[in-house]
């Protein structure tokens, strides 16, 4: 095991989990990795070992099919993974929102109709915030759902949505009419259901997939809704759940951000195990690069670099999993280690040489793969916009 990113005080149990999916990784994910990322092909046999592993009902209640594990452990295995290749990661982590969303704030209907489906990895979840016309600014989506007797309609248009083609259920944040004067109290949460692999299913289109320069193998879509209709029931919660959807969907988000300062984190540590071995097999005038005190110094800023945002993401889950709110460990961490991991992947690159140029070495996939960080679950300066809020709060001036 290596020195870099170890955890203290994990049980037995998640000591044994993370070494299975280490294991898994080594033999499963990284010997095919780079083939199927540059053929852009979904990882059937990657997934289907992760299914069999537990891996989709990791933090799903044991009363459900589930593991149970904290939200601590799933960011360690989201590390791991992300290590191995970093797309495999983005197919759990929507899936794990959307479990999340459910256990916090779903009916007990909506629990028993998905959660033991989602626990054995038979149906996938998604999840829709963003939209063409608006990003990170939540308040501006156009997407709507009026009432139509008991039933809800909805129209519009989703955007980045992650296992948008094979997912059974998105979890989908839309406009509503509640008569409230604050935009985020006229949300609402619907939990669509949808036919995994078809492009048209019952007033949902789900087009092509999106071409990306990096974060290939996992589909990233779009939504269109054309008069789709839902039974209230679809509404995330119930009818108490009207109007609530901005305030649910943000407390699934920081579990995202946890998920992606994890990515961050299991990057950079792959980007700095290839870097030190290429040091240490490279020579140049006479002697191997990493006896050069210049790589000497680099590879020391990646290696600290790497223990600080893995540090930083491990206290991110433990808040959460304290029942605290930890949007701002969160902020933090994936503020951090998405810019660190962008850093550290650069070093390796820049150690590589003009080998890291070629696509036959992995570091030229990882280097393509780490920007999407910087602007996925929130853009870095989305994060230091909450972060900063956070402290005025916590460091409010008596008067």
């Amino acid at each position: 095991m290596a020195r870099l990113g170890q955890t203290e005080g994990l049980t037995d149990v998640q000591r044994e989990i993370l070494a299975t999916v280490r294991t898994f990784v080594d033999k499963e994910i990284l010997p095919y990795a780079t083939d199927l990322e540059h053929k852009d092909e979904f990882p059937e046999a990657i997934v289907e070992g992760m299914k069999q592993m537990g891996l989709f009902g990791l933090m799903i209640d044991e009363e459900y099919g589930g593991l149970g594990e904290s939200l601590l452990t799933y960011a360690l295995v989201v590390e791991e993974i992300a290590r191995g290749w970093m797309s495999v990661s983005g197919i759990i982590n929507t899936h794990f929102i959307v479990a999340y969303l459910l256990r916090q704030h779903g009916t007990s209907e909506q629990k028993q109709h998905f959660l033991p489906r989602m626990a054995t990895g038979e149906i996938r979840g998604a999840f829709s915030m963003s939209e063409p016309g608006c990003g990170s600014d939540v308040a501006a989506i156009k997407t709507r759902a009026v009432r139509d007797g008991d039933d809800w309609v909805l129209d519009g248009q989703k955007m980045w949505i992650t296992n948008g083609l094979r997912s059974a259920v998105v979890a989908t944040l839309v406009k509503t009419d509640t008569g409230e004067e604050s935009v985020y109290r006229n949300m609402t949460a619907f939990l669509l259901e949808k036919t995994p692999g078809a492009s048209q299913s019952g007033g949902i289109t789900i087009p092509g997939h999106i071409e990306k320069m990096g974060y290939k193998g996992v589909e990233s879509t779009e939504m269109i809704l054309a008069d789709h209709r839902v039974p209230g029931t679809a509404v995330l919660g119930g009818e108490a759940g009207v109007g609530r959807g901005f305030y649910q969907m943000m407390d699934g988000i920081e579990v995202g951000r946890v998920n992606v300062a994890a990515r961050g984190c299991g990057v950079a540590q792959r980007a700095f195990e290839l870097g030190v071995r290429y040091a240490q097999q490279r020579e140049a005038f006479g002697k191997p690069i990493a006896q050069h005190q210049a790589i000497q110094f680099k590879l020391a800023e990646m290696a600290t670099k790497v223990e600080a945002i893995h540090g930083m993401m491990v206290r991110a889950a433990r808040v959460k999993d304290s029942g605290e709110r930890n949007d701002l460990e969160a902020g933090m961490a994936k503020y951090l280690a998405a810019e660190f991991c962008k850093e550290v992947v650069e070093d390796s690159f820049r150690i590589h040489g003009g080998f890291g140029y070629s696509i036959e070495y992995e570091i030229e996939r990882l280097y393509r793969e780490a920007p999407m960080l910087l602007i996925g679950e929130g853009t870095a300066e989305i994060q230091k916009m909450i972060i900063g809020r956070r402290l005025l709060e916590e460091y409010a001036l008596k008067r």
